[in-house]
Formats: C-alpha cells, structure tokens, sequence
C-alpha cells in the first residue's frame, strides 16, 4: 500500500477514510431496504419502525460515547466502531426474522453514534494540530462513501438478488477503508497536548481545556450542558432537519406541487445532494479566509432566502434555483458545529452529535405532519425556518476564527459564552 509522507495529508487521509466508511456502510443497508422488506415480509409500518430503530440506538449511544471515548480515545473507538459496523452490516444480511433485524438495527444505531463522534473528534484534532482546516472536506468524503455504495448497489443489484453476496462484498470494502485509517489517525495524548499549546494564546481554549480535565477528574461524571453546548445542539439540531427534510421532500415536491415530469422529479435531491458535495469541498477555505461563524451565518442565511425563492417563485426552475442554494448554504453548518462541540470536551460532542441524529429523525415526519395539515409548500417552509433558527443560533456560538484575523473578529457574531 502506498504511503503518504506528509503528516497532515496522512492523518487527513486516515480520517477521511473513516467518514467514507461511514457513508457508505450507512448507504449500503438503506439502498437495500426494497429488499430487506420482502426477504423479511415487512409492512410499510415496520419498515419505518425499522429505519426509527436505526435512530434510537444513535440517540441511546450519548452516554455511553464520552466514556468510550475517555477510556479507549477517539481512534481506537473509530475503528472498533467502523469494525462492530461491518460485523453488523453481514448480521442484518443474516437476520432471519424482524425482531432480530430490529436488534440490528439498534445495534447499528449505537456503533454509528460511536463513531459520529469519534471520527468529529479525529478531524478537530487534526485542524487543532496542524492549524489548517479540514473538517468540510472530510464531511464531503462521507457524501462520497454514499455515491460509492449506491454505485455498488446498482452493480450488485444487476449481478445478484442476494443481499448477503452484496452485503459480503461491502463488507470487504469496509474492512479496506479501516486498514487504511488506522496507520494515520492521531494519537489522542498527542492532540490533547498540542491542543493545550494552542490553546495558551486563546482564553476560550483554554477554558474548555480546563472543563475538560475537570471531566477526566471526575472520571467521567455527567453535569449540565453550558448554554453555548445548547445553542450548538440547536444549530445542528435545525440543521440537520433542514438537509434531512429536503432529502427526503424535495423530489415530491418538484412532482406534486412544481409538476415536474416523473424523470426530472428525482433532480431535487441531486441537485441537494451534489451542491452539498463541492460546496464542502470549498468550504474549509472559506472557513479559513471568513471564519467559521460567518460561514454558517451566511450560508444558513441563504438556504433560508433560497428555499423561501423556490416557494415564493413557483415552477421547476425556481424550485430547482432555491434547492440549489439550500444544498450550498448548508454544506458547512454541521462541519463548523461538530469543531467547536469537539472544542468543549468529549461529553459535548456526543450531545450535538446526538441532537443532530434526532434532527435527522424528526424532521421529515414533522414536515410530513405539516404537509398533511395543510400544504407541502407549508412543510417546506417549516424547513426554510428550521435554516433561520440556524442562523439565530450561530449568533450565539463562540467560533473560530478567521485565519489572520484576532479571535475578537468573529466573536463580534457571538452573544453566548
């Protein structure tokens, strides 16, 4: 296997790696759900009990992460995590009735909300060490990982019916991806101290550094979440309704209310999807020229503003325009989040990430509700809201800076502590 010298580009590779991991793993099981569904005689009702199975486990997993992630530290929890979660791709294949699959599935919900965290914590760990940004890129390879599975699937699913043959070749793919984080990902002492270097010339820094040694003295006691760990988990809480929400609502729309051909329907979701995927790719330089807090200010903004133009304007083209912008304005929110979370300690990472799980869960059905009381135009606009709390929320969050600009620049948008 080739080697890469470079450090940075090294530990970047590694923990790319395990965000790929994660997209596809998590795409390879749902691309199969029409097939799951019948091998397991499944109602629609179950299946959907299914996928909320998934969620539960994710949610349950948050005390159980800042303890795992204390005692073994955030890269050997990631690849325990990305292993459990191939095991448990090749037992769902093997289910024989509901109920186990439901185990499964939980199951898969916990090992995921593990390395959610895990994987977060490696990234700001590597932007904390070597002072560039990352962390967007890396959230665009997990988009990647599922363009990969859905790829593998179309293949699979033209060479073979059997779930367990495609499963077991995912499976091999997955165990690649984690021979090829485990010889890059950071040490946890290590990044813990240049943490502690960096965080000299910055009181912030130096104040979750302290919160965080009190928790390691504690041995891993819970305690309240501050308010600026709230605003974070109501940042990515709304954040994640609204990327989840146009996921899954976007393609109805353009066919029911744009009145789109059945053949151009599915091109909301692309257009979502793949805007969210080079904008990531950018995003960490705008991160680095603007900073962390006016990139989601702005972009939270302009998926607001967007999705209200693709309303407000009527039509495929406008809705197409406005879906556009959603995917853009959004690409850095959950990025820009999960770094300051992982900035105030293992137990606050955990949180976010399992508000952002919960984002993920409630806001389709909540849009549907809406939809259903009313009008889609309606449940989409709860989404261009969800995007205006975001922005609210960013006002209040203590970010990182701009590179070359003092801290106090950008924490001319903060409001919390």
């Amino acid at each position: 296997m080739f080697r890469v010298h470079d450090p940075f580009h090294r530990a970047q590779l590694a923990i790319a790696a395990l965000f790929c991991s994660l997209g596809f793993q998590y795409a390879t099981w749902a691309s199969r759900i029409p097939a799951l569904k019948a091998d397991l005689g499944l109602t629609a009702a179950e299946v959907g009990v299914l996928l909320m199975a998934a969620g539960i486990g994710a949610v349950a997993s948050f005390p159980l992460v800042p303890v795992l992630t204390r005692r073994l530290g955030s890269a050997r929890l990631a690849l325990l995590s990305a292993l459990c979660l191939t095991v448990l791709l090749l037992a769902l294949a093997a289910a024989p009735d509901y109920p186990v699959a439901l185990l499964v599935m939980v199951a898969d919900g916990v090992f995921v909300g593990c390395l959610n965290v895990a994987m977060n914590a490696q990234g700001a760990a590597l932007e904390t060490r070597y002072e560039r940004n990352a962390m967007a890129r890396l959230h665009a390879t997990f988009s990647a990982g599922s363009l990969l599975a859905a790829l593998l699937a179309s293949g699979m699913n033209a060479a073979t019916s059997s779930v367990a043959v495609h499963f077991g070749v995912a499976a091999v793919l997955l165990v690649l991806l984690a021979a090829v984080a485990r010889p890059g990902l950071l040490d946890e002492d290590a990044s813990a101290a240049s943490a502690s270097d960096a965080s000299a010339s910055d009181a912030s820094a130096a104040s979750a550094h302290e919160k965080a040694a009190k928790e390691r003295k504690r041995g891993g006691t819970w305690s309240l979440p501050s308010r600026m760990t709230l605003w974070m988990c109501c940042a990515m809480a709304f954040g994640t309704v609204t990327e989840g929400a146009m996921n899954d609502w976007s393609a109805l729309y353009l066919r029911e209310i744009a009145h789109a051909s059945a053949e151009l329907a599915p091109a909301g979701i692309a257009v979502v999807s793949g805007m969210m995927v080079v904008a990531r790719l950018f995003a960490d330089g705008w991160r680095t020229r603007w900073g962390d807090g006016r990139v989601v200010l702005s972009g939270s903004a302009l998926a607001a503003a967007g999705l209200v133009f693709a309303l407000v304007g009527g039509g495929v083209t406008a809705a197409l325009i406005g879906f556009a912008c959603v995917g853009l304005g959004c690409a850095a929110v959950t990025p820009c989040v999960y770094v300051a979370a992982a900035k105030q300690g293992s137990e606050a990472l955990a949180l976010v990430a399992a508000t952002g799980t919960t984002g993920l869960l409630a806001g389709p059905p909540l849009i549907g509700f809406v939809a259903n009381s009313s009008s889609l135009v309606w449940g989409l606009a709860v989404v261009a809201a969800a995007a205006l709390v975001v922005t609210l929320a960013s006002t209040q969050i203590r970010w990182t800076p701009a590179v070359g600009l003092p801290a106090a620049a950008d924490q001319g948008l903060t409001g919390g502590s």
